[in-house]
């Protein structure tokens, strides 16, 4: 899973995307540290009755820019932090993706083989039932009903070959192969023994660390410097700057400026329309940090819960069901019993494996949710490993 992972984060385009708007945001972030370039400006004039031309020069600068300049500053550096959690945003849904369809391909690679010993043991069923049939012993009730359990069950391992190919195809694209024959043989996950922390405690994880609250908080910030830049609308545009004639050979020099008269636009629908994006921002805020809390709870309580019920199959269900198995077959050894009994148990604990690889599926698949609505793995209370922590070795070449 290690590889896996380390393949997506090089080859998702979406992580590339966010990559981009940063580079974008660092850009904006430079660009506001800049000085404006001053104006210059140049007028002849030929008096009719000829003679040498008048000239007039000037050199102006925009003041507004320059009293602005700290604020633009502050916004653009926000918005640099807000694009810059926002490729956190995509690095933990690729891995979580990632996760969750290694674990989909390792809980098929699994279930298929118990499908198919299912299906060799219904066999047997059917045989046996036509052979009671045949003897008188049986019905044909019987061997219809079995008949049909083992066509259901073909369609039941058809249905999951093919979930197995478009899961092993879903991770090839994710590693950036999608042409790849997708045959790896995937190391079978194993359920860490890791201590869980109470819920209160994730979900204050998650309320400092999530990258989704962090980018609103920056992108409130943002919209506070901008809010703060709309006072300075009365004065848009504010130039001050240096003006010098040259008439009759002689030179006159005196400084100038220009100033709006605000009668009709003192900035205030610019000052409105900030005030309107920084409320805004904050329901976002508060809707995000809810839906935090949400994914949180609902993914502590899921794992929990599946984490008890894969214990129960896995220490009582299991051992119950080969204690059976074993039963039946000294009741059949000893001539206390037909066959019918030792193969429905068989069946049985086949059916209790197919069960339990499914729960250790739900079960990683819970745990990859919660470390994904705490922001990470590495920020987990009381967790310090990977679900997967061993590299698995994919044979595959990538792709250029």
């Amino acid at each position: 899973m290690a590889e896996a992972v380390r393949r997506s984060l090089r080859h998702d385009p979406s992580i590339q995307i966010t990559l981009a708007r940063v580079r974008a945001a660092a850009a904006d972030s430079h660009q506001a540290r800049l000085l404006p370039n001053p104006i210059v400006s140049v007028v002849l004039r030929w008096p009719e009755s000829g003679g040498s031309p008048t000239v007039e020069a000037g050199l102006a600068a925009e003041l507004l820019s320059l009293l602005r300049k700290p604020g633009e500053i502050d916004a653009a550096d926000k918005r640099l932090q807000a694009a810059s959690a926002r490729v956190l945003i995509s690095v933990l849904d690729v891995v979580a993706e990632t996760q969750r369809r290694f674990v989909e391909v390792q809980s098929l690679d699994a279930l298929l083989p118990v499908l198919e010993q299912r299906a060799r043991l219904l066999d047997r069923l059917v045989k046996l039932a036509r052979q009671r049939l045949d003897a008188g012993e049986g019905t044909r009730l019987d061997l219809t009903t079995l008949q049909a359990q083992r066509v259901d069950l073909d369609v039941v391992i058809t249905e999951r070959q093919i979930d197995n190919r478009t899961a092993r195809l879903a991770l090839a694209r994710l590693i950036g192969e999608p042409s790849a024959t997708a045959d790896w043989t995937l190391d079978p996950w194993r359920l860490p023994d890791i201590p869980m922390a109470g819920e209160s405690a994730w979900v204050t994880a998650a309320l400092k660390q999530r990258p989704e609250v962090q980018a609103t908080i920056w992108q409130i910030e943002a919209l506070g410097a901008d809010v703060r830049l709309a006072q300075w609308a009365l004065l848009e545009p504010l130039e001050v700057g240096v003006e010098a004639e040259r008439d009759a050979g002689e030179w006159s020099i005196g400084s100038g400026a220009t100033v709006p008269l605000p009668l009709f636009d003192w900035g205030q629908a610019k000052r409105e329309m900030a005030e309107a994006a920084v409320l805004e921002s904050l329901h976002e805020l508060t809707q995000t940090r809810r839906t935090v809390v949400e994914e949180v709870r609902t993914a502590h309580l899921a794992h929990i819960r599946l984490l008890d019920a894969y214990r129960k199959a896995n220490d009582q269900l299991i051992p119950l069901l080969e204690q059976r198995l074993k039963q039946a077959e000294s009741a059949f050894r000893a001539g206390q019993s037909d066959v019918t009994p030792l193969i429905l148990a068989e069946q049985d604990l086949q059916a209790g494996h197919a069960r339990l690889i499914e729960l250790e599926r739900r079960t990683a698949e819970s745990l990859i949710d919660l470390y994904r609505a705490v922001g990470g793995p590495a920020r987990t209370p009381g967790v310090a490993e990977h679900p997967a922590s061993a590299p698995t070795q994919l044979t595959n070449k990538e792709e250029p």
